[in-house]
């Protein structure tokens, strides 16, 4: 039995970014989304630009998400308990590890 070989048909560069946006609104990073674009058997390296540049503003390292999280958790705890020491030098270690992630990716620090 031979197999059909089915042909599918290239996007355009607008469409390919139409669908990138897309897929930005339902939450999706960058990374996930390339991997869902592979998935559908789109290939972003075959159009021009960056995921993560296409997005620009919206896009969100999710390196500095998930410190900017782990952050905000600790602090929660270190005000209810004031008298957790570990709990304040982890604050200011992982402060200073958010820090030093804004300056890295060129970001206005706080």
């Amino acid at each position: 039995m031979a197999k059909v070989k089915v042909e599918k048909k290239k996007l355009t560069q607008k469409e390919y970014e139409k669908k990138i946006l897309e897929l930005s609104k339902e939450g999706l990073t960058s990374e996930k989304i390339g991997q869902k674009l592979r998935d559908q058997g789109i290939h972003p390296s075959e159009y021009e630009g960056k995921i993560s540049k296409i997005l620009k503003n919206s896009y969100v390292n999710p390196d500095l998400k998930n410190v900017e999280a782990k952050l905000e958790r600790i602090k929660a705890h270190y005000e209810e308990n004031k008298q957790d020491k570990r709990a304040k030098r982890e604050k200011d270690r992982v402060f200073s590890q958010l820090r030093k992630l804004k300056k890295y990716f060129g970001i206005q620090v706080r």
